[in-house]
């Protein structure tokens, strides 16, 4: 496999931004808690929190409580954002990288 290959992130920069990431983490997993997508994606509790508020905000996830905890639930439908991209949704991303 490629990335046994290669070490990860060795020059620091990424094919996806880091709104990317932690909507792919809230599609893999809706239940997940904020610090583990943290973890995951490698920032800050507090920077996956801004993003996860404008994710909700633009529309692109809504947030559910359930108990004393948060579900997620993305929209597919939606238009990615920029340029070549915008004629493509966000279900064509999920579905090319998420694993179900």
């Amino acid at each position: 496999m490629m990335s046994e290959l290669m070490p990860e992130n060795p020059d620091g920069w990424t094919f996806l931004t880091n709104h990317a990431h932690v909507l792919l983490c809230l599609a893999q997993d809706p239940e997940i808690r904020l610090c583990d997508v943290a973890a995951e994606v490698g920032l800050t509790e507090r920077g996956v929190q801004r993003i996860v508020k404008e994710l909700a905000t633009s529309g692109y996830i809504t947030r559910e409580r359930n108990g004393r905890r948060n579900r997620y639930l993305v929209h597919a439908r939606q238009p990615l954002r920029r340029g070549i991209a915008r004629h493509r949704e966000v279900g064509d991303l999920l579905q090319l990288i998420v694993q179900r």
